[in-house]
């Protein structure tokens, strides 16, 4: 006889939000976790009384005001509102691109004027239908931005050249004709008070948990433990890579503790420049409006990632794509295995979205 109910692979938003819900079914579940704590990529650690954001900013938003009011059962949520600036060799531009970003940029002051300019950059560099995400942030923001806040920035992230990139990654940038420099634009939007680690633990209440375990090292010896698994790993590791690894984008951190109150006055600084090896400079006391004598900034190096690293962005291209749907087809024909989250399902996923598709996940499941 099985043990458990569910054994469920991964402690990070998706898993912690299934085990919660089956909890209140009254199923019993045991998580495995490979890293030494949970939380999954939105882990903190508080140092020197700052809540440092291990993996990189995390910053809940959400138009949902059912998935909201649900994650605030965990936690209390800072107002924190997103307002990312951009270094580009010591000029400072206002992100998301909007109007206070085209004022720098080329002194106009209102909505038609940039609109124009942006007109006139596109047609003299005769994008039509963009093929590429060169073309597609040409015609959506003018060669100038391209240029300047985009172009390095973006190789630096992906590791490869802008005219190789689909245009569907630059989508995701808002583009506003307005001076607001909310990044996001969500109805809700914060960062818990005391950080993600202890919203994750109490998810984890009535879970059993074990850490520093690889379910890939002994998958079927767990699996007779639990009548189901909830894998929220990669999909290719759990089939051994059988068909080939899926491509992913890694983050190497240098964190560093300093001794003064403010470092660069922002919580999220974007350096756009191809000259500087570092991605962004996150300053973490800035998400709760810390008051510390000291701070701590991460910077972000983008690189390649290979098998026994951490997978961080995946490279949604058509190769990868055709590669995740012949692992989601294999993936089928497990029968007492759900695979989810980033890592499961191969997509990039927001944190509302992860809590929502685990709690529709759950639904399907313990409702039956």
């Amino acid at each position: 006889m099985a043990e458990y109910d569910y054994l469920i692979v991964g402690a990070g938003l998706y898993g912690a939000v299934f085990a919660y819900e089956a909890g209140k079914k009254g199923k019993k579940c045991l998580l495995l976790e490979k890293r030494s704590h949970v939380g999954g990529n939105v882990y903190t650690e508080q140092i020197a009384g700052i809540h440092v954001h291990r993996y990189g900013a995390h910053i809940f938003h959400t138009n949902n005001k059912e998935t909201w009011e649900y994650v605030n059962q965990f936690a209390e949520f800072n107002p924190f509102i997103n307002c990312p600036i951009a270094n580009y060799r010591g000029e400072i531009y206002n992100l998301p691109f909007n109007m206070n970003t085209f004022n720098k940029m080329w002194g106009v002051i209102t909505p038609d004027e940039a609109q124009q300019m942006i007109l006139r950059q596109r047609e003299a560099a005769h994008i039509c239908e963009p093929r590429n995400l060169e073309e597609q942030a040409i015609r959506l923001v003018g060669t100038d931005i391209y240029e300047k806040l985009i172009k390095g920035y973006t190789e630096k992230q992906w590791g490869r050249p802008c005219n190789q990139l689909p245009a569907s990654i630059i989508n995701r940038l808002p583009v506003r004709f307005t001076y607001d420099n909310n990044y996001f634009n969500a109805k809700y939007q914060g960062v818990p008070i005391g950080g993600y680690t202890q919203m994750v633990q109490r998810m984890l209440e009535n879970t059993d948990v074990i850490l520093e375990t690889d379910y890939l090292g002994d998958k079927d010896a767990w699996n007779q433990k639990a009548k189901k698994v909830i894998y929220t790993g990669p999909i290719d590791a759990y089939f051994n890579y059988e068909l080939g690894a899926l491509q992913y984008r890694s983050v190497r951190f240098e964190e560093e503790l300093l001794e003064m109150e403010n470092f660069q006055g922002n919580a999220v600084v974007n350096y756009t420049d191809a000259e500087t090896p570092y991605t962004r400079i996150i300053e973490h006391k800035h998400f709760e409006s810390g008051q510390q004598k000291v701070t701590v900034v991460s910077r972000e190096y983008s690189t390649e990632w290979a098998p026994g690293g951490e997978p961080y962005y995946p490279i949604n291209d058509a190769r990868n794509n055709a590669l995740y749907e012949a692992y989601r087809a294999l993936a089928s024909k497990e029968e007492n295995v759900i695979f989810g989250g980033r890592l499961g399902e191969y997509r990039y996923y927001d944190m509302d979205r992860v809590v929502e598709a685990a709690l529709s996940c759950a639904k399907l499941e313990l409702d039956r």
